[in-house]
């Protein structure tokens, strides 16, 4: 059975990522509230399932891309019940087809591995290499749940609060699509 601990507002005890000790600094000095969970390892859409039940909200799906120069980067943020169309995708922002990025590259950018992809890897973006797209089905939820970067901490924030605050805090800007 997949375990998912009780709710809680608090930051973890210990930091398993340098960049998970930077989301729960960077919620604390915006002030962004948040309730988290620690739980198995989970990289599956499946895993989510039990995560969602307890934080009340639907995980998001996380997706990171790039061309095949990999020379443009986009973190596609989804619904966790929508299939990818790297076609659709495309289209959608008038670019040439993208595909997944290779691990080495996904965890020397994002500061996490393959599961734990999150958009607060856009803190270690600080050369905005990486453009933010989101599809309009998460932008018009109230709540967002996502990854802290690793693949055993989940967390709910509200979806304005990461969109409003987070990403001019990070001189990042939303693209949103309708997929």
């Amino acid at each position: 059975m997949f375990f998912v601990g009780e709710p809680t507002t608090t930051i973890p005890k210990e930091f398993k990522t340098p960049l998970q000790k930077m989301t729960y600094t960077t919620l604390s000095k915006l002030k962004i509230p948040f309730e988290r969970v620690d739980t198995d390892v989970a990289v599956t859409m499946d895993d989510c399932i039990e995560i969602d039940k307890k934080l009340n909200m639907k995980m998001v799906k996380t997706l990171f891309l790039c061309n095949r120069q990999k020379t443009a980067f986009y973190l596609f943020i989804t619904t966790n019940n929508k299939v990818f169309s790297s076609k659709t995708f495309s289209c959608s922002l008038k670019i040439s087809r993208v595909s997944f990025v290779p691990k080495e590259l996904f965890e020397k950018m994002l500061g996490a591995e393959i599961g734990a992809a999150t958009v607060f890897s856009i803190l270690l973006d600080n050369n905005n290499t990486i453009r933010i797209i989101f599809d309009n089905d998460v932008v018009s939820n109230e709540f967002y749940g996502c990854s802290d970067g690793t693949t055993t901490g989940y967390m709910k924030i509200k979806t304005n609060d990461i969109i409003n605050i987070l990403l001019p805090y990070t001189k990042h800007s939303a693209e949103i699509i309708i997929m």
